[in-house]
């Protein structure tokens, strides 16, 4: 394995059809091909990991449909979470038993990838001991959850840039209590171009 990873940018993607795409890449990562880090939107969509709790959505599953957004099951780690339009989803294929890394070692240098991504927008951001995710101002930035599975990931991270956070008011965000999202254009006062948070964030993964 190479230390080169391919780079798909495909827009605005079904979550569905996204997480097909997933199990096709880490199917090719484990037969020798390319690692790949996927970087998209999704339409509104409230995803529950394998052990999130379904007492952490706020609205029945009619109510969430009337609204527009979609409610999955998912094989992730992690609670429930949002994405829609304006976030920044990244899902690293990656081979992190042959690279050494452990679960965890993993999801901490991910954490890390959007904490130097932020910091080249001037926004200080960092972990919150015994929360995960990154943080800023005692409000959640970025989500991570993640699955690996025969040494491969899948699942990632979820970075709010524009994102609408009205949406996540009708859910208990990654199970935390009380706890408040935040996002870019929040912290800036104004829209932050997603292209730019794209590229902050593959400069930081690649370092």
């Amino acid at each position: 394995m190479g230390s080169r990873i391919a780079l798909l940018r495909p827009g605005l993607v079904a979550y569905q059809d996204a997480l097909a795409l997933q199990h096709r890449l880490a199917d090719q990562v484990r037969a020798g091909g390319d690692e790949t880090l996927v970087l998209l939107e999704h339409p509104p969509t409230y995803t529950l990991g394998v052990r999130g709790k379904e007492a952490h959505l706020l609205l029945s599953l009619e109510a969430f449909g009337a609204r527009g957004a979609e409610v999955v099951r998912t094989d992730r780690g992690g609670d429930v979470t949002f994405h829609g339009p304006g976030q920044l989803v990244g899902y690293p294929i990656m081979h992190v038993r042959e690279r050494g890394m452990g679960p965890a070692t993993y999801v901490r240098a991910i954490e890390q990838v959007l904490i130097d991504a932020l910091a080249s927008f001037g926004i200080d951001a960092g972990r919150s001991e015994g929360r995960p995710g990154v943080w800023t101002g005692g409000a959640k930035i970025g989500a991570i959850g993640v699955r690996v599975s025969r040494g491969v990931t899948t699942h990632g991270f979820a970075l709010n840039v524009n994102t609408d956070l009205s949406w996540f008011s009708h859910i208990v965000p990654c199970g935390i209590a009380g706890a408040g999202v935040t996002s870019m254009a929040r912290i800036a006062g104004a829209a932050v171009e997603l292209r730019a948070a794209e590229d902050a964030s593959v400069a930081a993964f690649a370092r």
